[in-house]
C-alpha cells in the first residue's frame, strides 16, 4: 500500500427502531443542527407520555440516526383525527446514512404502530421542494390527495417564535393489517 491508496474500511451497523426515551431528547438536537427544535421535541415527548404521540427513533449505537413522529391523538381530522386516520411526520435521516434503507424502514414501523393502534390511514406531508421525499413515499404507497400552503410557527430554544412556510404536498395510505 502506497501514500496514493485509498484504504478502505466496510462497516456493518446495527440499527435498532425503537421508541424514544428521555435521554434522546439533545441527542435528537443531532449536534446543533436542530437545537431550534428542542422545545418541540420535548413538547412531542411529553404527548408521546400521554399516548397521544409515538416518537420512533432510528437507534446506532445509543444515539438516534433518524427519527419519524406519529400523532395518533385527535388534531386536524385531515391529517390525523384520532380515529381512522395518523398523521406522520418529521421523517428524518442523518445525511450520511441517507440511500441505506432507514428512512424507508422507519415509515414502514410507522405505519405498523399506527395499524396496530386500530388506524385504517396515514398521512405525510413532502414539501414541495423535497422531491425526494414525495419518491419516497408514493414508492412506499403513498398518494397525493390534497395540498397545503405549509403555515406554522413554533418557540425556538431561545423563546422565540420561528414562522415556517413551506408550501407541501399532503399524501395518504391506507394501511392494511400483516
Amino acid at each position: 500500500m502506497t501514500t496514493l491508496d485509498n484504504p478502505t474500511l466496510a462497516l456493518a451497523l446495527t440499527v435498532i427502531l425503537r421508541p424514544a426515551i428521555q435521554s434522546d431528547l439533545p441527542k435528537l438536537e443531532w449536534y446543533g443542527q436542530y437545537t431550534h427544535f428542542r422545545n418541540l421535541f420535548r413538547r412531542t415527548f411529553r404527548e408521546q407520555e400521554q399516548g397521544r404521540r409515538v416518537m420512533l427513533i432510528a437507534d446506532c449505537n445509543d444515539f438516534p440516526i433518524g427519527h419519524v413522529f406519529i400523532q395518533i391523538g385527535g388534531g386536524q381530522s385531515r391529517l390525523a383525527d384520532g380515529n381512522r386516520r395518523a398523521y406522520l411526520y418529521s421523517l428524518r435521516v442523518m445525511e450520511m446514512f441517507r440511500g441505506q434503507g432507514i428512512g424507508s424502514r422507519l415509515l414502514q414501523e410507522a405505519e405498523v404502530i399506527a395499524a396496530e393502534a386500530g388506524f385504517g390511514w396515514t398521512t405525510i406531508a413532502a414539501a414541495k421542494d423535497n422531491p425526494r421525499a414525495r419518491q419516497l413515499y408514493e414508492r412506499s404507497g403513498y398518494r397525493v390527495f390534497m395540498e397545503d400552503a405549509g403555515n406554522w410557527s413554533y418557540v425556538d430554544h431561545e423563546g422565540r417564535v420561528r414562522y415556517v412556510h413551506e408550501p407541501c404536498w399532503i399524501l395518504e395510505k391506507q394501511l392494511r393489517l400483516r
